[in-house]
This record gives C-alpha cells, structure tokens and sequence, in this order.
C-alpha cells in the first residue's frame, strides 16, 4: 500500500495518507481552472477516512454541473487549494497533486470536462477522455 504526504505552500496545512487512490485524473471545468489559476486541475481520489489532515482549512462551498454541492477546502494564511469534496462523490476526498510533497509516483489516467478543455491543451500521455463527468 503506497504512503504519500504533502501539504500547503505555508506548511500549516499538512496531511498523509496509506492508501491506494481510487483515481487520480485532470479535471477542464471551468470552476476547477479558476480555482486552480491555470488550464486544469490535477486530483488524487483517495477514500476519506484514509486521510489524515493536520492544520485548519477554509472552505468554498461551489456547485458542480450535478447541481450538488462542491467543497473546495484551502489554507487561509497561504491560499492554496489542498482538497475538495463533492457531494456527488460521497466517502471519497480529492487531494490537490501539487500539494504533495513527492509527486513522481503520480500517473493520471483520466481526463473530465475535456468539452471545457482550453484549445490549446494537448497531452501526450494516453488517458480516457470524458466530455463532461464520468458515470
């Protein structure tokens, strides 16, 4: 079972976990590119009681295209986005990739809201494409 570790940019967000993901995929929704102030988003699925979170979080309380709520929970002293719930997913918490303290082990396999995908974005590596959410 794989052990990973990351936190914020300021440190006083931590967390860790022993667990295999569940999924870990690129996300084009529009939302997620605001949110992440670039062309996509990176996410590490993992089951939510795996999940080991040290340190205060602030959260945003979004809407997916489902209509059901979206917690996008980030450090209130540096701003970065560590983690965001979906209702639409429950049991399951989504890790930001690029808090994590080593992310060479990281292989998405999918690709979501490709529909809202900027033009220019072209990625080399072979993933499954879905237009919009996958069943």
């Amino acid at each position: 079972m794989p052990q990973f570790a990351g936190g914020c940019l300021c440190g006083k967000v931590r967390y860790r976990a022993e667990v295999d993901p569940a999924f870990t995929g690129i996300c084009h929704c529009r939302n997620c590119q605001k949110q992440s102030g670039g062309v996509f988003s990176v996410g590490i699925g993992v089951p939510h009681h795996a999940l080991i979170v040290q340190g205060q979080l602030k959260t945003f309380s979004d809407k997916g295209d489902s209509g059901k709520a979206v917690y996008r929970r980030f450090c209130p002293s540096c701003g970065s986005s560590v983690l965001t719930e979906v209702d639409a997913m429950p049991g399951v918490i989504m890790i930001a990739a690029g808090t994590l303290d080593d992310a060479s082990w990281l292989q998405p396999s999918l690709q979501m809201y490709c529909d809202s995908a900027q033009p220019w974005v072209k990625l080399a590596a072979p993933l499954k494409r879905f237009g919009r959410m996958p069943s």
